[in-house]
């Protein structure tokens, strides 16, 4: 998901660029919030992580 982000934060970028505005706005708006999922799934995993080894110690 980390890597769709990149993509289509790139894409956005290049996009500014070359002037289309309105299109960078709404790719800049798809890469944010598939940042913020990963994000959060990210932390979840962490936060999962940590209280399953602690129950293992």
């Amino acid at each position: 998901m980390l890597k769709w982000a990149l993509i289509f934060f790139v894409i956005s970028l290049i996009s500014g660029f070359f002037g289309f505005s309105g299109v960078s706005a709404a790719i800049a708006t798809v890469a944010r919030v598939l940042f913020t999922i990963f994000m959060i799934i990210f932390l979840v995993f962490l936060i999962l992580a940590v209280m399953a080894s602690n129950a293992v110690v």
